[in-house]
């Protein structure tokens, strides 16, 4: 038969300061109460829930704050991406993941948890993209990031990246089957 507690401060899972939570007596009686989590919901303890409920929505009020201010300097960031893409640019090799994006967001100075950034599918396409961050409390900040695309563009180029790997280059191939035709 559950008990019901009244939680002194926020239980991940269970509620936040001030709620009447029922749970089961060995959990309220073993961890709750020792914690210092909870008290047993008496008509006594009833009656502090109000001293409580002002805590709560002073640090909810506090938090929320925080987490608007943080989005305003987070919207001002602008991450730049490199890939890598083939002949004509037609295919870009790599992604931006979120990990990507928080990786670059901690070189900025902010720490931002890659769960919180909404990216359904990573970035593969150049250009600018603007991608969400949920920062709790409803609060979502907007981060412009930029993909830009990197391409050997001269015959040279190509030439030192293929005798590195020691082929023929697809440009150098092309250019003599060219000059054979003609």
């Amino acid at each position: 038969m559950p008990v019901e507690v009244i939680l002194k401060t926020k239980v991940e899972g269970l509620g936040a300061e001030a709620d009447i939570v029922s749970v089961k007596p060995g959990y309220a009686r073993n961890y709750l109460i020792p914690q210092n989590f909870a008290a047993p919901a008496t008509s006594a303890t009833k009656r502090q829930i109000e001293d409580l409920k002002r805590k709560r929505a002073a640090r909810e009020a506090e938090e929320f704050n925080k987490a608007q201010e943080f989005a305003t300097k987070l919207g001002k960031a602008k991450l730049n991406f490199t890939l890598s893409a083939g002949e004509g640019q037609t295919k870009v090799f790599g992604a931006v993941t979120s990990q990507d994006i928080a990786d670059k967001l901690k070189e900025a100075g902010f720490e931002i948890d890659k769960k919180k950034i909404n990216l359904p599918k990573a970035i593969k396409d150049r250009g600018d993209h603007e991608v969400e961050i949920d920062l709790g409390h409803n609060v979502t900040a907007k981060v412009n990031v930029v993909v830009e695309v990197n391409t050997p563009k001269t015959e040279e180029a190509e030439e030192g990246a293929d005798k590195k790997h020691g082929k023929k280059s697809a440009y150098k191939a092309k250019k003599e089957k060219a000059e054979k035709a003609e």
